[in-house]
């Protein structure tokens, strides 16, 4: 994996982590996940790019 697509990566999952955290616990549960799901969430997220 090149140094781009590791930054990308991280920066996907650092942006995803400051929205999610964000938001209120009702807005996460309307979202359907926790505040403990919101790391797994980012890493899932990071993952895909």
């Amino acid at each position: 994996m090149n140094i781009r697509k590791t930054f990308r990566k991280w920066a996907a999952y650092q942006q995803t982590v400051r929205e999610l955290t964000a938001l209120d616990n009702r807005q996460l549960n309307d979202l359907g996940i926790s505040r403990t799901d919101i790391s797994r969430v980012a890493r899932d997220h990071a993952g895909s790019i």
